[in-house]
């Protein structure tokens, strides 16, 4: 979901529960709302060669360099997915997702490596009004030091009739690697024009001076009316918990109170090897991708700096021409140096790029742009604790104005002074045209990569002809790519 479109998203919610049920099949008019396409989903869900909008098919594997499995081989449609690697347990790997056509997030767990997986659905709440609904969305995942396991997700909350009246954060734990979860609930928005988004979480595993080791920070975006008024906009917050995930702070500002009109989105905390804990955004207010950091826990935190600048809130390439592909900052840390990934447009179409800090985030001097491709968008980015790679993930289309993707790895073994690209996924896949293709949704705003060890394990929205033609659309694809120590 995106809170820029906040007050116009409402407004089209309205207008739509007005016109009763025959505005669902009416699609053509939402597609740039990009948690709508849910919404019409989960009220008049399509018919599917798989039967039915839930249930799995049996697990999948496509053989190629790197071997690619489908990790959620479910019925529906799926995207904006995430990835984590448990540092207790390495063979236990977890990846979560929106459900497109269902009301509760998607997790999918697997023991064995990341070879097979099992499918678990998230809590969601009761519904806040008499015969409402409400659903999840926007995945993040964090292990801590223990082998705990948290998921981060924002709740939306609708009335009877469609329209919403709330949304909350929400982050459920797991102590089996993600085969059953306790959830909690907090920050909940029910004013008019306020709105949580684009929640990310982070832990802090590490030990001695600087660190608060196991502590849990959430980030996330939250609309409080008017972007144009001095007052409001949409400001950066965070949460912390130092129980496990039981309970979390009030949140406090990241952003800062900015002069005038106000945007941030896309909001990613990262814990630097001395502790000191970033958050990176999107200030799409003007044209930055900026980074604060809090050497106090996620209390207080410094003036923003600019880590570059972007020429817009989100791009049209026409592989993700309906939706859009949204800007913002993939962030790691080794060492003394950070390392945040975003997209920018080019005369060349849509590029990966990543800027590097040695400084603990006051300047980004140096810049690599992702090995020269396509249009490439929905990137992710993981430092491996281990050795210190640098990995991108992203889609490339190979070509300029190409329909279809391939997802890339690009990779630095160098502290970020060059990468090398290969092919992640061995099959290309199409989201523009075709049976059962997701317009509305696409690809989602975001991928998402882990990395430990020399194991790097990225993950995507696939939809190959293979899987469209067994019922199961856009599914969760992830890889794993072994480099050593």
């Amino acid at each position: 979901m995106r809170s820029f479109f906040t007050a116009t998203l409402v407004a089209v919610a309205f207008l739509v529960v007005g016109a009763g049920t025959a505005a669902a099949g009416n699609l053509k008019s939402y597609e740039g709302a990009s948690w709508y396409e849910k919404y019409l989903s989960v009220s008049a869900p399509e018919p599917l060669p798989c039967t039915s909008n839930s249930g799995e098919a049996q697990q999948l594997s496509f053989p190629g360099n790197p071997l690619n499995v489908d990790a959620s081989h479910e019925c529906g449609s799926q995207s904006e997915t995430f990835i984590a690697i448990n540092p207790a347990n390495p063979a236990n790997v977890v990846t979560g997702s929106n459900e497109i056509q269902r009301l509760p997030m998607r997790a999918n767990s697997s023991f064995d490596g990341g070879a097979t997986f099992i499918g678990t659905d998230l809590p969601l709440p009761p519904p806040r009004t008499q015969s409402g609904f409400d659903f999840g969305s926007d995945p993040g995942f964090a292990f801590d030091a223990n082998g705990r396991l948290f998921y981060s997700y924002i709740i939306v909350f609708f009335s009877k009739g469609g329209s919403i009246n709330g949304t909350e954060m929400a982050v459920s734990r797991s102590l089996d690697g993600g085969l059953t979860w306790a959830p909690t609930y907090f920050a909940p928005q029910t004013g008019n024009g306020q709105f949580n988004d684009k929640p990310m979480i982070t832990v802090d595993t590490g030990t001695g001076p600087g660190h608060h080791h196991n502590r849990i920070y959430v980030a996330w975006d939250n609309a409080t009316g008017n972007s144009s008024s001095e007052k409001n906009g949409n400001n950066v917050v965070l949460s912390y918990s130092d129980d496990a995930g039981v309970t979390f702070t009030d949140p406090v500002s990241v952003s800062g109170n900015f002069i005038g009109k106000t945007g941030g989105i896309g909001a990613d905390p990262y814990v630097a090897p001395n502790g000191t804990l970033h958050v990176a955004w999107q200030d799409y207010a003007h044209g930055l991708i900026s980074d604060v950091s809090s050497t106090d826990g996620g209390n207080t935190f410094s003036a923003p700096h600019t880590i570059a600048h972007v020429a817009g809130f989100e791009f049209d390439p026409v592989a993700q021409s309906t939706r859009g592909a949204l800007v913002y900052p993939a962030c790691g840390a080794f060492a003394s140096s950070l390392y945040c990934s975003y997209m920018d447009d080019t005369f060349a179409g849509t590029k990966i790029f990543v800027a590097k800090s040695t400084d603990g985030g006051v300047t980004w001097p140096s810049v690599k742009q992702m090995p020269a491709g396509g249009d490439q968008f929905n990137q992710w980015l993981a430092v491996d604790p281990g050795s210190g790679s640098v990995n991108v993930a992203y889609y490339d289309t190979g070509v300029e104005g190409s329909p279809s993707t391939i997802f890339t790895l690009a990779r630095s073994t160098n502290a970020g002074s060059t990468y090398a690209a290969q092919a992640v996924a061995n099959a290309p896949t199409d989201e523009t045209t075709g049976a059962g293709v997701n317009l509305g949704n696409q690809y989602g705003d975001y991928e998402g990569i882990a990395a430990l060890n020399g194991v790097v394990r990225p993950v995507w929205t696939d939809r190959r002809q293979a899987l469209i033609a067994l019922g199961l659309r856009e599914d969760v694809m992830t890889a794993t790519l072994t480099f050593g120590g």
